[in-house]
């Protein structure tokens, strides 16, 4: 009669070590990057991450190549998940990048260099 030894297999990869974020953060950046799932979208943030400053609709809507009603839709959605910050001049609204917001898309992305940065 044989005896075998108990053997315990050998773990196919090395422990996660990273902590993981908490549900309340995985669904803040889904909502974030859910927002970003259309192009014009990611289009109007590139448009304002480049030029640094607040933009009028007015302004938007020939770079983006869409109707003035249409920009404003996608701005709409941009400013409730928070990536955009609206300021009323007079009868006109800018809109401008949050600030931190793409630091907060970066930091779900790669989370060493946020906390190295």
């Amino acid at each position: 009669m044989k005896t075998t030894e108990h053997m315990s297999a050998p773990a196919c990869c090395a422990p996660l070590s990273a902590a993981a974020m908490s549900d309340d953060d995985a669904d803040r950046a889904a909502g974030l990057f859910k927002s970003l799932g259309d192009s014009a979208r990611v289009r109007i943030v590139n448009i304002l991450a480049c030029t640094g400053e607040a933009a009028c609709v007015c302004d938007l809507f020939p770079e983006v190549g869409l109707s003035q009603p249409t920009v404003s839709f996608h701005l709409k959605k941009l400013l409730e998940v928070g990536l955009v910050q609206r300021e009323q001049r007079g009868k006109w609204a800018y809109y401008s990048l949050r600030p931190g917001a793409l630091a907060e898309l970066a930091a779900v992305l790669d989370p060493r260099e946020a906390r190295s940065g």
